[in-house]
């Protein structure tokens, strides 16, 4: 079994149209996300939304990576440390 990690996914979503999309690759990633939570912030018309998983690290990237190359949409990760650190 690969090891895993947990880490959070901080998305902020300034375009509306990439909704469809973010939601489609969440979908995909949906076995290792353990929660997520959504703001709306309507005064500045966007969205920030926390997203938890354990997974392995490769996957994370993956998630982030496509995650960021949407249009309007940033997104950063936060690694927990291994067990051995």
């Amino acid at each position: 079994m690969e090891e895993t990690r947990v880490a959070l996914l901080g998305v902020v979503v300034e375009n509306p149209d990439s909704v469809e999309e973010l939601n489609a690759l969440l979908h995909q990633y949906k076995d290792y996300i353990i929660g997520r939570m959504g703001i709306p912030y309507r005064e500045r018309k966007m969205n920030i939304i926390s997203i938890v998983l354990d997974a392995p690290a490769d996957a994370i990237s993956a998630l982030s990576g496509k995650v960021g190359m949407l249009p309007g949409v940033s997104c950063k990760a936060v690694y927990s440390k291994l067990p051995n650190e």
